[in-house]
C-alpha cells in the first residue's frame, strides 16, 4: 500500500478546499487529524483528511494543509472551528496529535515520512506491507 501525503497548502484559504475534497469524498473519509506544533514560537496546527486506500491500486491519501492555522489550546479560531464542524457533520472526532514542526527536517519529504510512522504507530493508517 502506498500511503502519501498530500498537500493543499498552507491553511488559510486552501483549508477549504480541504473541507470540500472530505465532503465529496464522505463514503472514503477515514479520519481528521490536527496536528499541532510550534513553529518560531508560534502555536500552529496543520489539518488533515485521511481516506481510505483506494481499489484497485491500494493508494491511501492524506490530504492536509501544513502548519498555517494559528492555534490556542483554550481559544480555537473560526478555521479550525470549521474543520471540527465538518468532522462532526461526517460522524467523525478530530484526531488531535502534538508533532514535530517540518522546520525540524532538512526536506518536506522527510516531515512526511516522520507523520506516516507515527500515523502507524497510533493505528490510524495501516502498518508498512
Amino acid at each position: 500500500m502506498i500511503q502519501r501525503f498530500i498537500e493543499l497548502g498552507e491553511g488559510y484559504s486552501d483549508l477549504y478546499e480541504l473541507i470540500d475534497v472530505a465532503k465529496r469524498a464522505e463514503q472514503r473519509v477515514l479520519h481528521f487529524l490536527a496536528l499541532h506544533s510550534k513553529v518560531n514560537e508560534r502555536h500552529v496546527t496543520s489539518c488533515a483528511v485521511v481516506l481510505t486506500p483506494t481499489t484497485p491500486g491500494d493508494f491511501q491519501p492524506i490530504y492536509i494543509c501544513r502548519e498555517g492555522i494559528p492555534y490556542l489550546h483554550e481559544k480555537p479560531n473560526e478555521r479550525y472551528r470549521l474543520f471540527e464542524e465538518t468532522a462532526q457533520s461526517l460522524h467523525k472526532n478530530v484526531i488531535e496529535l502534538d508533532v514535530k514542526s517540518s522546520v525540524a527536517f532538512a526536506e518536506t519529504a522527510l516531515y512526511y515520512q516522520y507523520l506516516i510512522g507515527i500515523l502507524r504507530l497510533n493505528h490510524h493508517i495501516p502498518p508498512l506491507q
